[in-house]
């Protein structure tokens, strides 16, 4: 299949130029294809928010003209403009993306809440060690690092690859974190971890085909692929808990879409958290699962 070409007219303002990219990804079967063509555009162009709108009736610079249409033919080519840009935001923080990292989604966001929500009941005047499993671009571990900055932080990937872009990204902003290249928990065999937060690969493997084309042709199936039924995941990292001196008292999973309860039920079944907390998403999709264990409730266990 021929890869269509992005040409754009000369001499046009640069609020036309953002018409005719949109009308050219929309032509070609780009979701959200003014969207795309916005972030693409402020990103070529360097500016962004109040600048961005002053800008729409100057003339599109020349200067720019080649980046532009390299930019929109990749992103009609069905690369993530996260990629094309080279960054994503998550929780207000910029992150470098690569496509050695799966891309920060904003119900992510979530999960960090609940778990920050949780753990200032739990460890109220505390220090706890939080560690980041199947960090990919490092978002969990350097926001949760960023926002509690008393934390002891460390984080772990199987990529050797996504760990170099999240040093990158905890350098950027300004915080430290332990970070650690093994299989899920194996990196941190006995170290005493008091929150465990991970958002592994959860799409079962014979779904990763009926994927969106920007997921499954350019993000990391290392980062996607759950095992036969999305699970394997979560029931190893559970196993691997007997690799700690003891089970963290808060344990936090991003899932998919009707796999919560699943999940639920093996938390339940490995028994170390009394509470079970399942928060849904913005569009009320059942999306993580929490496990927590209070200290009145260890001295009881």
């Amino acid at each position: 299949m021929t890869r269509a070409q992005f040409v754009m007219t000369p001499e046009q303002s640069c609020r036309e130029a953002f018409v005719e990219a949109s009308s050219f990804l929309e032509k070609c079967g780009v979701y959200e294809p003014q969207n795309n063509a916005r972030l693409l555009l402020e990103h070529v162009l360097g500016v962004y928010g109040a600048q961005y709108y002053m800008m729409q009736p100057e003339p599109f610079p020349s200067d720019h003209r080649s980046r532009w249409e390299d930019a929109v033919t990749r992103k009609a080519a069905g690369e993530p403009a996260q990629y094309i840009i080279g960054s994503q935001e998550f929780y207000g923080l910029p992150f470098e993306v690569t496509p050695a990292v799966l891309i920060p989604r904003p119900e992510t966001e979530l999960l960090v809440e609940a778990v920050l929500r949780e753990a200032d009941r739990v460890f109220p005047d505390g220090a706890p060690l939080a560690v980041d499993i199947g960090t990919g671009s490092g978002a969990i571990a350097v926001t949760m690092a960023s926002l509690r900055p008393r934390w002891r932080v460390g984080a772990g990937d199987l990529s050797a690859a996504a760990l170099q872009v999240a040093a990158r990204n905890a350098a950027a902003n300004g915080v430290q974190i332990d970070f650690r290249e093994g299989d899920l928990l194996a990196p941190f065999a006995g170290a005493r971890v008091d929150i465990l937060v991970s958002n592994p690969p959860y799409i079962p493997a014979a779904d990763i085909a009926g994927l969106q084309q920007e997921v499954r042709d350019h993000e990391p199936r290392m980062a996607l692929d759950g095992g036969p039924d999305g699970l394997a995941p979560y029931r190893i990292m559970l196993e691997q808990l007997a690799l700690l001196p003891a089970p963290p008292q808060i344990i936090g999973f991003e899932l998919g879409q009707g796999q919560a309860r699943d999940i639920a039920a093996l938390l339940e079944t490995a028994g170390h958290w009394p509470e079970i907390i399942i928060v849904p998403d913005l569009a009320g999709i059942e999306r993580h699962v929490l496990g927590v264990r209070t200290s009145e409730q260890v001295t009881k266990m």
